[in-house]
């Protein structure tokens, strides 16, 4: 028996986050930012002053990749870090103002992106289909 992609939820989950990544990525271009960058910002802009470890703990990455893209963000212009009052081995994370200033657009790119890939659906298969996304990846989180 042939193994059928478009049966697999592992595979569709995968495909859907890769679309919805480009679809982001597509507009955050433009404004200066990459999509992997967006889940720090979202962060930044609810709480500035973080230390990598506590967005290492929300956004939920390995912690290369944070560094990484730490590092990236600073480069850019993006982010800046401070000392720690307290504690010498860490730093604080800080918005610049060219990032706080990109917050009403990134967040309307964003917008966008979840509209152009829920073309077609009416309002509440949309809202099932993001409950249904959260309860699988609630789920995944026990395994």
């Amino acid at each position: 028996m042939a193994f059928n992609r478009s049966d697999s939820a592992t595979y569709l989950a995968g495909q859907l986050a890769k679309e919805f990544a480009r679809a982001l990525q597509t507009r955050a271009a433009k404004l200066g930012f990459s999509a992997g960058q967006f889940p720090i910002l979202l962060e930044l802009w609810n709480e500035e002053g973080l230390t990598q470890k506590q967005l290492l703990e929300r956004v939920d990455v390995e912690q290369a990749t944070m560094a990484n893209t730490l590092a990236r963000m600073e480069r850019d212009g993006l982010i800046e870090r401070r000392p720690h009052p307290s504690d010498r081995r860490a730093q604080l994370v800080f918005l610049t103002i060219k990032a706080r200033n990109l917050k009403d657009e990134a967040l309307s790119a964003a917008s966008e992106a979840d509209q152009a890939l829920f073309a077609g659906f009416r309002r509440f298969e949309k809202e099932l289909m993001l409950e249904y996304m959260r309860w699988a990846i609630e789920n995944a989180r026990k395994l």
